[in-house]
């Protein structure tokens, strides 16, 4: 069912464990060119274009692209309660959290006259794509909208694929969990030509073009996101989900193991990964695997994923090695299932979120933790992080001279202007300080 990747009797160098790593054979690059393609006929035709997309894509040809107001007030009224109290849950534990990562606006004094201020700017619009595939995701709408919203982010334009079972409209738990926000700009768009349309805007349905995209997808709207880059910040590449569970002797092999089926029931490319200095455990979890998943409802979306070149249990011996080799991998989920789980968690470096202990489930991280579940994938983990309220935001820096800060440096500023044979550069500073002499009485 799963592939075993046995690295005992082996310290492995950095560049050997990023060579044994198991990842899907997903390439970004490989769906570029139908990518451009959607964008540039979204670019050419505006909504049509999208329309046409979506009876092509998605099965449905939706009334309008942009969702009427009143609909996403009705969506509200008819969220199931128990639906809809765990989104407002969701809501004030994702805003407090993200409240935590707006940091305060600092001024450094440099002497008399002479200060930088930092401060950090909030992009004015930006655009927040959730996914409407193979399921259904309220919990991106939370996860992308609430740490926007907390950095000060003023307009925002949320996409979501048609949906054919809603007459080609946004599914309605999507709407509702934007009505609670307070988002009205909805729009039923999917895959590469919403990001199209984000990026460049559509003047004949109203939407504007945004600074920032954010948000998970297919490996369509991945490359979307690489190909309107420069026109459009983006938060990330995002892939299929990832789980990397590192676990010795004391953890319990069924919460191991409905862990990975957790994540691997997301999609067939997603990764499911367990690291292990136990053999009898590695042992247990494969048992546990094969008695588990025939059980859950998307078993043959579990079953290929399991199965795929991208999930494997990693034999190491010790935790040592372990942690090298999650770092190494860069999950997008990193469970740490150990019994000295802080002596482990100092030796990790790289993974979009962590999960410590028993009752630390990734799918607590994907709900009701208060962190967010938009987090790197595919090793990207190793240099950038996941999505908060500080995505959001551009540090600035505002410079404040006074005459005496600039007359402190001016010698400084000219000597370094003139050995880089700037000498305008010197001349800007030199001239503020010249003084025109009076002529002289005859």
């Amino acid at each position: 069912m799963i592939q075993t990747i046995d690295l005992t009797g082996r310290r492995p160098s950095a560049a050997e464990l990023l060579a044994l790593i198991p990842r899907s054979l997903t390439d970004v690059s490989a769906a570029s060119s139908i990518a451009q393609e959607l964008i540039d006929d979204v670019r050419a035709r505006g909504s049509a274009a999208l329309l046409d997309q979506a009876e092509r894509l998605d099965g449905v040809r939706p009334a309008q692209v942009r969702v009427p107001a009143d609909e996403i007030s009705a969506a509200v009224a008819t969220l199931e309660p128990d639906v809809r109290e765990a989104l407002e849950e969701a809501i004030v534990r994702v805003r407090a959290a993200s409240s935590a990562q707006v940091p305060e606006p600092v001024t450094t004094s440099l002497g008399p006259g002479a200060s930088v201020v930092q401060r950090w700017a909030p992009i004015p619009r930006v655009g927040l794509y959730v996914p409407g595939g193979k399921a259904v995701y309220p919990s991106s709408v939370v996860m992308n909208v609430v740490p926007a919203q907390v950095a000060g982010v003023s307009s925002v334009a949320l996409a979501s694929p048609p949906q054919k079972d809603f007459g080609g409209s946004v599914h309605p738990t999507i709407l509702g969990a934007a009505g609670l926000l307070g988002v009205d700009e909805v729009y039923a768009m999917g895959g590469a030509g919403a990001v199209g349309a984000l990026a460049y805007g559509v003047a004949d349905a109203g939407l504007d073009p945004v600074q920032l995209i954010t948000g998970p997808g297919n490996v369509f709207v991945a490359a979307a996101k690489r190909l309107v880059r420069g026109q459009a910040g983006i938060d990330s590449e995002a892939g299929p989900t990832e789980i990397l569970v590192i676990a010795d002797a004391s953890a319990d092999a069924s919460i191991v193991a409905v862990d990975l089926i957790s994540q691997a029931e997301h999609d067939e490319l997603a990764s499911a990964v367990l690291v292990t200095n136990s053999v009898e455990l590695a042992e247990a979890v494969v048992s546990e695997l094969a008695r588990l998943a025939p059980f859950t409802a998307h078993r043959e979306r579990v079953a290929e994923a399991l199965r795929g070149p991208q999930s494997a249990i990693v034999l190491v011996d010790d935790l040592a090695v372990a942690a090298d080799f999650s770092n190494a991998y860069g999950p997008e989920h990193l469970e740490l299932q150990v019994e000295d789980v802080d002596s482990l968690l100092s030796s990790i470096d790289s993974a979009g979120a962590i999960f410590l202990g028993r009752y630390s489930p990734v799918s607590l991280g994907d709900y009701l933790a208060g962190s967010n579940h938009v987090l790197p994938t595919g090793g990207q983990a190793r240099f950038s992080s996941g999505l908060g309220a500080y995505t959001f935001l551009r540090p600035q820096q505002v410079v404040r001279y006074e005459e005496s800060g600039l007359r402190e440096v001016e010698r400084r500023i000219v000597a370094l202007a003139t050995a880089e044979d700037l000498p305008a550069h010197a001349a800007a500073v030199t001239a503020r300080f010249e003084r025109d002499v009076p002529p002289t009485a005859s």
